[in-house]
């Protein structure tokens, strides 16, 4: 009973600090128990009855397990002073605290430890070996004796087995040259690739662009070198004749400074404060594994934009999951003026022309992006309501399997897809990916909206065999917030496109609410 009572309180009571508030929009998505529930070391789960069997509802799971603030101080204390593992960390990432790794429950790194089997550093383990069958310097003291390696050695595994409850991130750039590399590393400029590349640059040298045939060439993807210029077309930013596209340039991107010179200082008006306040918090769980989000710089230049966005949009203002929205495009408009490993380059490098640059052209695409998908972020969020339903009706008659699958372990597409709607599946992918299905959303008519509900159920169908080998409320819920794509390239998803591309024209006959 006390455990049921905690679970309401925790669910209802909107002031407590530290708590999840399951409001739509929000950085995390609804009913996700990791965000809120662990077992303390060294105890057993608390079943209340339910002892003899898996947790087969949502109910039943939230029932039987404790909060994380049962966590003992010490204990949190001493897994906090643990160093990481350095040989298994990429450079860049040590810099992130603990804390901002814990926020990060929801994202690709935590996929690889939890579908396979713990996995220590080889390296170290092979150290801490010889220490055992070698004369080594133990604590400064040199010890013979096997038995005496081991007692000294003791603290060593601990630390490891400690941090083998931590994700091992493979070395694979979530940037990777701006998405032209797949997780393999293979030379992204083929003779094939040349020739795309050719074919753009003849497109966009002609005084007047032919839009429909540039998203004929851009939807099974857009060269690196001409990726910036294709956006600002495709979006709409920019017109298609080429003598005026400078002009328009300058004057948006002065109307915009223009707006932060009006607006910007009134963040701390009372009427303001709560929307500056909850951006400023989510600006730094945006990509946090990823350094180039961790400048302050860039963190200023996204706390700018999403709150100007916000006083100009009052019917939606600011929701939790818009400052995900902006990555993309502030990306792919740095990659203009990068050439090396964007994802650890120093934004204050740049002129501060350059800076303000991409800024406004950030701005101006994610303010295109949102127009056609406003109705996802305004009250109660009706746009991702709708996409959803239409997603389980959509599903029910793509695989039937599913959908019942779905139904008798009491999974909820909310669950889930909710969160697929509101972030466009960026959290589900690494940025590499999300960079390259953008080329395709792009060069749809309703890309965004209408064109990513046959995304979705694609990416559904996809882990097909991993979701019907699940039996239990808790492990189909989990893997379908950690799916596995952190080694996703474009082959992957290219293949995910073209399989939403046949679906949607097999189901054409869809309900009208399927375009909503």
């Amino acid at each position: 009973m006390a455990t049921e009572n905690r679970v309401h309180f925790w669910r209802r009571n909107a002031k407590v600090p530290g708590s999840v508030q399951p409001v739509y929009g929000a950085q995390h998505p609804p009913l996700d128990p990791r965000l809120r529930r662990t077992y303390p070391k060294d105890t057993k789960p608390k079943f209340n009855n339910l002892k003899s069997k898996k947790a087969s509802s949502f109910h039943e799971f939230a029932c039987s397990t404790n909060d994380a603030w049962d966590i003992d101080d010490e204990e949190d204390e001493d897994f906090l002073r643990t160093p990481a593992p350095t040989s298994s960390l990429p450079s860049g990432l040590h810099s992130i605290s603990m804390q901002q790794q814990n926020q990060v429950g929801d994202t690709e790194d935590g996929v690889s430890h939890r579908l396979a089997p713990p996995r220590t550093d080889s390296h170290t383990l092979q150290n801490v070996q010889e220490e055992d069958t070698e004369c080594e310097h133990v604590s400064g003291k040199v010890v013979k004796s096997k038995s005496e390696a081991q007692l000294n050695t003791s603290s060593v595994r601990s630390t490891l087995q400690k941090q083998q409850s931590l994700p091992v991130r493979p070395f694979i750039p979530l940037v990777a040259r701006i998405s032209d590399q797949n997780a393999s590393g293979a030379p992204p400029m083929t003779v094939r690739e040349k020739s795309r590349l050719d074919r753009f640059k003849q497109l966009l040298a002609g005084p007047n662009t032919d839009l429909e045939e540039l998203r004929k060439h851009s939807w099974s993807g857009i060269p690196r070198e001409v990726r910036p210029i294709t956006w600002r077309l495709l979006s709409g930013y920019l017109p298609a004749n080429k003598e005026r596209r400078e002009l328009v340039l300058k004057r948006k991107r002065e109307e915009y400074f223009g707006f932060i010179e009006q607006y910007y200082h009134s963040r701390t008006d009372e009427h303001y404060k709560d929307t500056y306040r909850q951006i400023h918090i989510d600006i730094p769980r945006t990509n946090p594994l990823i350094p180039l989000f961790q400048q302050p710089v860039v963190q200023e230049v996204f706390e700018r934009i999403l709150f100007i966005w916000a006083i100009r949009h009052p019917a939606s203002g600011y929701v939790q999951g818009i400052n995900d929205l902006v990555t993309p495009f502030f990306v792919v408009f740095l990659s203009e003026f990068v050439t090396e490993d964007v994802e650890n380059f120093e934004v204050v490098a740049l002129p501060l022309d350059t800076q303000r640059n991409i800024e406004a052209d950030s701005f101006w695409c994610m303010s295109k992006l949102l127009d056609g998908i406003q109705d996802n972020y305004t009250f109660a969020q009706p746009g991702i309501q709708n996409k959803v339903k239409a997603l389980e009706e959509l599903v029910s008659r793509i695989d039937e399997d599913i959908h019942n699958h779905f139904k008798k372990y009491e999974v909820e597409y909310l669950q889930f897809a909710f969160r697929w709607m509101n972030n466009l599946l960026m959290r589900e992918l690494p940025l590499r990916c999300t960079i390259r299905l953008w080329d395709t959303y792009q060069s749809e008519a309703e890309g965004f909206s209408h064109f990513h509900l046959y995304v979705c159920a694609a990416f559904l169908i996809e882990w097909r065999k991993e979701i019907l080998s699940m039996i239990d409320f808790q492990g189909l819920l989990m893997l379908l917030q950690n799916l596995p794509t952190i080694h996703w390239g474009n082959e992957e998803v290219g293949l995910l496109l073209a399989e939403a591309y046949r679906l949607k024209y097999m189901f054409a006959d869809a309900p009208s609410h399927y375009k909503r």
